[in-house]
């Protein structure tokens, strides 16, 4: 089975609650992955909370996202 956000909720700061299409539901706080041109932008709380989910993950307006994989293995579960 392929890995894949089905539902995103911000809750603060750089945390997210990710529901995963196998039923685990996470805790993501993505405050030190933020690293890199692209994920420049992100380290603006109001950018970070305007995102979308798009082909399985998590996806901002300028490109960057992660993918379902490392948003698992750093998340937290619920």
């Amino acid at each position: 089975m392929f890995l894949e956000v089905k539902k995103a909720d911000y809750i603060k700061d750089y945390k997210l609650r990710l529901e995963f299409n196998e039923g685990t539901i996470m805790l993501v706080d993505l405050e030190h992955d933020l690293n890199g041109k692209v994920f420049e932008p992100l380290k603006n709380k109001e950018y970070f909370k305007d995102f979308t989910l798009k082909y399985n993950t998590i996806e901002w307006e300028n490109g960057a996202d992660f993918a379902p994989e490392y948003l698992f293995n750093i998340g937290v579960k619920l």
